[in-house]
């Protein structure tokens, strides 16, 4: 089906760093929806939960609004953006400044209906 329309999830001001999220978001690229599923659900990083969760709403707004199945859909695109940063500040010995930056992320993933091969 060329014409089936992508379903995409947006989540938004994770508070979790970009860089740790794309771990976990690599894992999931390009395989079908119900094995990413498996493959969250047994991943120990962090960022492993909220992508999830992410998943699952992606899952059901494909089956809801467009009528597609679960066992057709593949995520085809999954990426983990920058958001915004709120800088903290602690202060350290001899009146100095440290910083601390608690960094955000949006998380987007991209379902897709596969092909089916034709017999």
């Amino acid at each position: 089906m060329a014409d089936a329309p992508d379903v995409r999830a947006i989540a938004r001001f994770i508070p979790m760093a970009p860089q740790k999220v794309r771990l976990v978001v690599d894992l999931i690229r390009g395989r079908d929806a119900t094995q990413a599923l498996q493959v969250l659900r047994f991943e120990r990083k962090a960022a492993a939960r909220p992508l999830a969760k992410l998943l699952r709403s992606a899952i059901a707004n494909a089956e809801e609004n467009f009528g597609m199945s679960q066992e057709d859909l593949m995520v085809s695109e999954a990426f983990a953006d920058e958001g915004p940063t709120r800088r903290w500040r602690r202060f350290g010995a001899r009146g100095r400044f440290k910083p601390i930056l608690r960094r955000t992320s949006h998380i987007t993933v991209v379902l897709r209906e596969r092909e089916k091969a034709a017999a």
